[in-house]
């Protein structure tokens, strides 16, 4: 894809698919999903490959009121593992709670004790979160999926889930406010081949 390439392009379900590019949340601004469009893209996102039929993730939706709450997590959590934290690293804390009009955090939920191996389970949380990203690109979004060092941290994860949970990963939504510029991808030949025995 060159320069000129019309990315996140909603004239065909294949063309959204073909051209999906996602956000840097820092370069997210308003308008984002209200209220009802936020529902939509989570239930969407809960149509997702999903073994046992065990819903092994769930969604914490943080709202911009709940920010200020969630950049004095990080920064607590953060100077709690590194008490010499300099300035530039507390305020990338607050920067990362702050960023983009809508923030989810996606946690994998595996269900103890399933049949269902707990690999799956990871699996499906994992596509649970591309089908949300989907979602909000095909109303018109952009998303970004982050996880970094809040989605490890033991103090972060239990301010969001449960024991046996984990956070996935933070899905940052919102309208881009620079142009979205295509990654590298994979060359077809190295990443696809056909089986032969």
């Amino acid at each position: 894809m060159g320069n000129d390439v019309t990315f996140n392009d909603l004239s065909t379900p294949l063309s959204l698919l073909r051209t999906r590019r996602s956000g840097k949340p820092r370069d997210l601004t308003a308008p984002g999903p209200d209220a009802d469009q936020l529902r939509q893209i989570l239930e969407i996102a809960s149509r997702t490959p999903d073994h046992g039929k065990l819903f092994p993730w769930r969604f914490v939706i943080v709202p911009q009121e709940s920010r200020p709450a969630l950049a004095h997590l990080l920064e607590a959590a953060y100077r709690k593992e590194k008490p010499d934290a300099g300035r530039l690293e507390i305020e990338a804390m607050h920067q990362f709670a702050h960023q983009a009009p809508a923030l989810v955090a996606a946690l994998s939920s595996p269900v103890a004790g399933s049949k269902i191996p707990v690999w799956e389970q990871e699996l499906s949380a994992g596509a649970a979160i591309m089908n949300l990203l989907h979602a909000a690109h095909a109303l018109g979004f952009a998303g970004g999926w982050l996880t970094g060092w809040a989605a490890y941290n033991d103090d972060v994860r239990a301010a969001f889930g449960h024991e046996g949970e984990h956070i996935a990963g933070f899905v940052f939504l919102g309208t881009p406010g620079k142009p979205l510029e295509e990654r590298p991808r994979p060359d077809y030949d190295k990443i696809v081949s056909v089986w032969d025995r």
